[in-house]
């Protein structure tokens, strides 16, 4: 198997000097509709996981403190230029989303786009997403899914093989992995290629009062 930690950031490293160039026109629109299905508020404490160059950076609000996190260095080292050129003050670090170094109950929303259908344990991705959110506190989503009512047939699972080597998986499924992760779904949206892609906004339940 070839998904490891340790192949994903070799790779983006080595993807990284023309990852924009690949990849920044054709999700600035999901981009733009996921980050948009949060309820912002100004202070908010925000966590990019798997942060890449950052592209997100231009659709988020100013008045919010921001961390961003990525497993590759070259990732990390492009995603802070991109922060230095748009004058926002981000803290940007070397990461892995499976083993967040940051608190429980730290942050008020968690984004992840384009991350879950790469970690080799995306249930262990969640459940750091979860454990670092504020109960209440909401994740947005945004990565290609197979529909949640059709698993992945033995034909999909073979190509699987060679796509998630070479770039992601193409057999996770968005609500199972949610719900199983502890989330509630608010929002389901299909943003790119039929639905392929989609973005989700999920939130940590508040634990109930006896």
């Amino acid at each position: 198997m070839f998904n490891t930690t340790e192949w994903n950031r070799l790779r983006y490293n080595v993807y990284a000097p023309f990852y924009d160039a690949v990849v920044a026109r054709a999700f600035r629109k999901p981009r733009r509709i996921a980050l948009g299905q949060v309820d912002w508020e100004p202070g908010m404490r925000v966590l990019l996981v798997g942060a890449g160059t950052g592209l997100d950076l231009p659709f988020l609000p100013h008045d919010i403190e921001l961390h961003a996190t990525d497993i590759a260095p070259a990732m990390v080292k492009r995603a802070a230029k991109r922060a230095e050129a748009l004058r926002r003050d981000v803290e940007c670090e070397v990461m892995d989303a499976e083993a967040l170094s940051y608190p429980d109950e730290h942050f008020d929303a968690v984004i992840m786009h384009l991350i879950i259908a790469v970690m080799p344990d995306p249930q262990q991705g969640l459940a750091e997403a979860h454990r670092v959110l504020k109960p209440g506190g909401q994740l947005c989503v945004m990565d290609k899914f197979q529909p949640d009512e059709h698993p992945a047939g033995q034909g999909r699972r073979l190509l699987n093989q060679l796509t998630s080597a070479l770039a992601t998986d193409i057999t996770r499924q968005a609500q199972p992995l949610l719900t199983e992760a502890g989330f509630q779904i608010r929002h389901d949206e299909p943003v790119l290629m039929s639905g392929l892609f989609r973005a989700l906004l999920a939130y940590k339940p508040v634990p109930s009062k006896h």
